[in-house]
């Protein structure tokens, strides 16, 4: 063989042998992707649920990883930027070819991502509460449905504070106006007038709360017992609570529930002039259980602050990052298919004390708690459902939606499934 032939031969087997290596290191680790916002209007919630990953692959790794390889974690920013939610989810999948993705938190990210994962075939867990009305078989939806949180934070304001008007507030996107949606037909049905119920919007980051909290104290003065439900999210929370303060709008008079404030969000905000005011999730860091004690203390370790909070979106990713390892060694593999079958059933412990199923529909069960905020900006939990609650993905309290339901396991592997046509496909997926 001649020089010429003997160097194209040699470059073949270094090119081969570089392939080769560059296919061994990529089967080495587990890529597991962070799609969470960094920078905008939503990293004062995002960024603590992109570290609580970090803590628990990190975790996992130190006990071997999953399938007695290493996890590796895949971290990009979305910046608060829906669409950029879609290219970067798209980015992680094609090219990091991560097994599995843990982010979103906005419903409108995760509408922009849902097409992404559907037509890669990738999975998704989604750790946030949200306004139910779709269930997709490549998402798995670990935060709370309507009726683990926004319904039974109602019936508790009716119930227990004897609540008659209501103020609706919320961010001005999908999460807030279909609960709220869900929610005024709610109260319709429980035979409050429409007079009695006011609706409010405002965009991302709003920061001139004056006049909409003016408004708030005129319709609570009608001699009614007045409360706000509010679905407001991301940092917009940090002004208008200074001008619920501000105005003197005490929980006593006008109590407000929030569903998109937690502990992280109150340890920017003087919380003095807040205690009494309420929060419904299905975590707080308050819940007093030996598995809670033992992940703050972890949580806290990790990220070097004995003063870092803990909260319900944190433990969403707990739950669904353990429900995927189970799932994943139950399978023997990672591909999306097989993972999707294997993770129905699978139980794993919650924080506080209990365990959580996924279910058919690929919600889990979780218990409601009710929390009044404290001066030291924790929740005094107030009130919690006796036992676990299944997340229902399709409303009973919206007509079109009422008859439908989702089941993906074979035969039926359907997200919209209706009872009364006995067709899948009866709105939306």
């Amino acid at each position: 063989m001649n020089k010429i032939l003997r160097g194209v031969a040699a470059a073949g087997l270094l090119a081969a042998s570089a392939i080769g290596a560059g296919t061994a290191q990529a089967q080495e680790t587990i890529k597991v992707g962070i799609l969470h916002s960094l920078s905008g209007t939503m990293a004062i919630s995002e960024t603590t649920l992109k570290d609580v990953m970090l803590m628990l692959i990190d975790d996992q790794n130190k006990k071997g990883g999953v399938l007695g390889k290493k996890l590796e974690a895949v971290v990009v920013d979305p910046a608060s930027n829906w669409p950029l939610f879609a290219e970067k989810a798209r980015e992680l999948i094609t090219q990091q070819k991560v097994a599995v993705t843990f982010g979103c938190w906005t419903s409108v990210s995760r509408k922009a991502v849902l097409p992404v994962f559907e037509e890669l075939n990738s999975i998704l867990f989604y750790p946030v509460q949200y306004e139910g009305e779709e269930s997709q078989r490549n998402i798995f939806y670990t935060g709370a449905a309507p009726n683990q949180q926004a319904i039974p934070a109602v019936d508790y304001l009716m119930g227990k504070e004897k609540v008659k008007r209501w103020v609706l507030a919320g961010t001005d996107y999908v999460y807030p106006r279909t609960t709220n949606k869900i929610l005024e037909a709610y109260l319709k049905a429980k035979g409050v007038p429409a007079e009695d119920i006011m609706i409010n919007y405002t965009p991302f980051g709003h920061s001139d709360w004056q006049s909409i909290v003016s408004g708030i104290k005129k319709f609570g003065s009608a001699g009614k017992k007045t409360a706000v439900v509010s679905t407001i999210n991301g940092d917009a929370n940090v002004p208008f609570y200074k001008e619920l303060g501000s105005q003197g709008v005490k929980a006593v008079d006008i109590p407000v529930v929030a569903f998109s404030v937690g502990e992280e969000e109150l340890a920017g905000i003087d919380t003095g002039p807040l205690v009494g005011h309420l929060a419904a999730w299905n975590y707080f860091m308050s819940v007093k259980s030996p598995e809670n004690a033992v992940f703050i203390k972890k949580w806290q370790t990790f990220i070097k602050n004995p003063k870092r909070v803990t909260n319900d979106p944190m433990e969403a990713h707990v739950i669904g990052f353990n429900m995927w390892v189970k799932a994943v060694e139950k399978a023997g593999t990672t591909a999306p298919d097989a993972v999707i079958d294997a993770i129905v059933g699978v139980s794993v412990p919650n924080l506080s004390g209990g365990y959580s199923t996924m279910m058919p529909n690929h919600h889990i069960t979780k218990p409601v708690l009710i929390g009044e905020v404290q001066a030291n900006g924790q929740f005094d939990i107030v009130w919690s459902t006796s036992g676990l609650v299944v997340g229902d993905e399709w409303s009973d309290f919206l007509p079109d939606s009422k008859p439908l339901i989702a089941d993906w396991r074979a035969p039926m592997s359907c997200g919209n499934f209706n009872t009364v046509t006995g067709k899948c496909g009866g709105k939306g997926s």
